[in-house]
C-alpha cells in the first residue's frame, strides 16, 4: 500500500465518520434539540472538512492517474464524503440553530 492510498483510505474514513456523526445530529436535533446533537454536528463539519482537505491534498500531490498508486481515486472520494459530511453537519446545526430561536408558543 502506497501512502498516497493510505492517506486517501484515512480521509475517506473521516468522511464517513463524519456523515455519520451528521446523521446523529440530525436524528438528536429532530428529537431533543439539546447539547449532543450540537456536539455531533460540529463533530461532523470538523471530520468532513478534515477529509475534505487531506483528499484535495492526496490529488494534488499525485504524479498519476488512476491505477498508479498515488491514491487519486480515493483522494476525489474522500473530497466528496467530506463535503457530504460538511453538509450534513451544517443542517443539523441550522437546524438546532432554528429550533432554538423559533418561539414554541403563541401568545
Amino acid at each position: 500500500m502506497t501512502s498516497g492510498r493510505l492517506w486517501s483510505l484515512v480521509a475517506a474514513l473521516l468522511g464517513v465518520v463524519g456523515v455519520v456523526a451528521g446523521g446523529l445530529a440530525l436524528t438528536r436535533a429532530r428529537r431533543t434539540g439539546g447539547g449532543s446533537a450540537r456536539t455531533w454536528s460540529v463533530a461532523a463539519l470538523a471530520t468532513g472538512v478534515a477529509g475534505a482537505v487531506i483528499g484535495a491534498v492526496v490529488v494534488a500531490a499525485a504524479k498519476g492517474g488512476p491505477g498508479t498508486g498515488y491514491g487519486i481515486v480515493g483522494g476525489y472520494l474522500a473530497v466528496l464524503v467530506g463535503l457530504a459530511a460538511t453538509a450534513v453537519g451544517g443542517l443539523a446545526l441550522t437546524r438546532l440553530r432554528h429550533r432554538t430561536t423559533t418561539p414554541t408558543s403563541r401568545t
